[in-house]
């Protein structure tokens, strides 16, 4: 799918891929909100860099695939720019991505994609994460 230069075709198929596709953009935002401002602050943020990466999509991911990592990248971007001096057991922003997609039941391969991590890293991580979890209910 390429997406038109003419501001007005670019405009319609922005609404509607932002439509089409708003429940995956709150997901990942919502991850990262820590309240309702802040939710607005990151999805918003998030729509801009949609906007502003519509001319490099290649068409070599899907097309969920390509928001997850917009998604993901303006939460981690914003997330580190206004909270870099927050408390240390604030989870890290990866691990987040990593439990949404897992939840979303994402193939490895596909959380390996949108994160640029090996497939072998999303195994490993994930393993570690389920472990912490299961040790901090046994608490």
């Amino acid at each position: 799918m390429a997406f038109s230069t003419d501001n007005s075709q670019r405009e319609a198929q922005f609404n509607s891929l932002v439509s089409e596709n708003r429940q995956l953009i709150c997901k990942v935002c919502y991850m990262y909100a820590t309240d309702v401002d802040y939710f607005n602050d990151l999805y918003q943020e998030t729509l801009a860099n949609i906007w502003s990466a519509m001319d490099s999509f290649r068409g070599e991911a899907r097309i969920s695939t390509w928001l997850y990592r917009i998604a993901i990248n303006s939460c981690v971007t914003f997330f580190r720019r206004h909270h870099r001096h927050d408390s240390l057991n604030t989870p890290d922003p990866m691990e987040k991505a990593l439990i949404m997609m897992w939840l979303d039941e994402n193939s490895y391969d596909e959380i390996s994609e949108v994160t640029g991590l090996a497939r072998n890293t999303v195994a490993t991580r994930l393993r570690r994460i389920k472990q912490k979890l299961i040790d901090r209910s046994q608490q």
